[in-house]
């Protein structure tokens, strides 16, 4: 199938205009030129009729998109021309009476993509055809059941999907699963992964949540070898948490697996972007094995009953505190009706003397209000300094070494069970799974500042 009938597919006015003049057409190869010597190689892509008509957009080889404005086009070569595939092959997926079996419940995201005929943007493929056809691997391993919950880039996750998350992973377990494995968008998977970690408790086999930095159609994806290790961890790993898998370091070598609570994405767009924060990673997954980095862990048990617990308050939010923030943004939201408030403090968890009065209105108010570090490594440990100890006595709990993000999403939870202050602060501080450690790995923080000649010679020798 090419771009329909019209070889011209969705452009309009001055860039139809330009192909026509130039004799390219839609999924055309081309080379464009601009005027300042700059030159774009890739497929001409169609385009939405409501974008405007001033560029020409193309699929370079290197997977991104970029529009070339008309009137900067000096010169248009057609190297060839491709007709578009819209959708990856299906193949009836294998089954393996003695493989596990395991369910992948989709969200959102690119792990498997085909491309939309009509502007270029990369589809998810979801069924198990589909991401057989994509990763022929994936039959290898286990026997494969999905269900797409949703659609939504992972931004758009709140708290109604995640109980809906939540539940549909307690049935797939009840069901027999042998392994959970989540399709997600990166941008949020450590607020959802968080969330599931108190939603979701008590699991008999693994919930990996997986996703990818880079979609299906760029050379440099890693959405197959994290789909691949996401699954093997769910269908033959140990660890029966909800865990995150994605890249270990920048090569294909391995994928790590991060605890839910304890893990954020820190970079926006290296294929190795989640960290571990506060504590290790629990293991290496490579095709071929499974390094344990960590005995600390719940480990696989099919003979124990899950126990789904998807309540929530929604009215929570986080306050990152900054220099001279003023009082009236903590009044507003008291006034509007919001239950607890994280706040990331500076240092070892503070904030400015201006905010005690409304902080002490909150709390006075029935808002729940916590303490965490925005330093993200470190303990807010309030009784050190004056400004700590007064917060204390105005009932602002601290909660060690809890990410804010984490912070945020077990609050939510906390408070759909109650709101007794008391209660509260109980159940904020008492763990579910490693959202508090007691100390922190002393090989675990490490900053590596670019510059350094220490820091050159290290990076020379191993980065890949």
């Amino acid at each position: 199938m090419s771009g329909g009938q019209d070889p011209f597919k969705g452009y309009k006015g001055r860039a139809r205009q330009a192909l026509e003049r130039l004799g390219v057409k839609v999924w055309s190869d081309v080379r464009l030129t601009n005027d300042s010597g700059s030159t774009f190689e890739g497929f001409v892509l169609p385009r939405s009729e409501t974008y405007d008509d001033l560029h020409i957009v193309i699929k370079m080889r290197n997977g991104y998109n970029v529009g070339v404005h008309v009137d900067r086009i000096t010169r248009a070569e057609v190297l060839g021309y491709k007709e578009a595939v819209y959708k990856i092959p299906e193949k009836g997926f294998p089954r393996q009476p003695s493989l596990p079996y395991v369910t992948l419940l989709g969200t959102g995201g690119t792990i498997a993509s085909r491309l939309d005929y009509r502007t270029g943007a990369v589809i998810p493929a979801f069924t198990p055809g589909e991401l057989y056809g994509a990763v022929p691997e994936l039959a290898d391993i286990c026997n494969l059941k999905t269900e797409k919950l949703f659609g939504v880039f992972s931004e758009n996750m709140g708290w109604t999907e995640y109980c809906t998350l939540a539940e549909a992973i307690g049935r797939e377990i009840r069901a027999g699963a042998d392994g959970i494995v989540i399709g997600h968008g990166t941008d949020t998977m450590g607020h959802t992964a968080a969330v599931l970690s108190f939603m979701v408790q008590n699991s008999p086999v693994p919930i990996i949540m997986v996703g990818s930095q880079r979609s299906s159609d760029r050379p440099s994806s890693d959405a197959a070898l994290n789909l691949i290790h996401a699954v093997r961890a769910a269908a033959f790993g140990d660890i029966a948490e909800v865990l995150i898998c994605m890249f270990g370091p920048t090569s294909d070598s391995y994928d790590l697996l991060h605890r839910g609570t304890r893990c954020r994405k820190m970079h926006s767009s290296y294929r190795s972007t989640f960290r571990t924060i506060g504590d290790l990673p629990l293991c290496r997954v490579s095709r071929d094995a499974f390094d344990l980095i960590t005995d600390d862990y719940l480990p696989r048990d099919k003979t124990r009953q899950v126990k789904v617990d998807a309540v929530y308050d929604d009215r929570v939010t986080i306050l990152y505190y900054y220099p001279g923030m003023k009082p009236d943004l903590v009044d507003s939201l008291v006034d509007l009706g919001y239950r607890g408030i994280v706040i990331a403090g500076t240092g070892l968890g503070h904030v400015n003397r201006p905010l005690y009065p409304a902080l002490k209105r909150a709390v006075q108010h029935g808002v729940h209000v916590v303490m965490t570090v925005q330093t993200l490594w470190g303990y807010a440990q309030m009784y050190v300094y004056d400004t700590g100890r007064d917060l204390l006595d105005l009932g602002v709990v601290p909660l060690d070494n809890m990410l804010p993000e984490t912070a945020l999403m077990k609050l939510g939870w906390v408070l759909g069970h109650t709101r007794d202050h008391a209660e509260v602060q109980r159940l904020m501080r008492s763990v579910v799974n490693h959202e508090i450690t007691p100390r922190e790995p002393h090989m675990g923080y490490l900053i590596l500042q670019g510059g350094l000649p220490e820091t050159e010679q290290w990076v020379m020798q191993n980065w890949k």
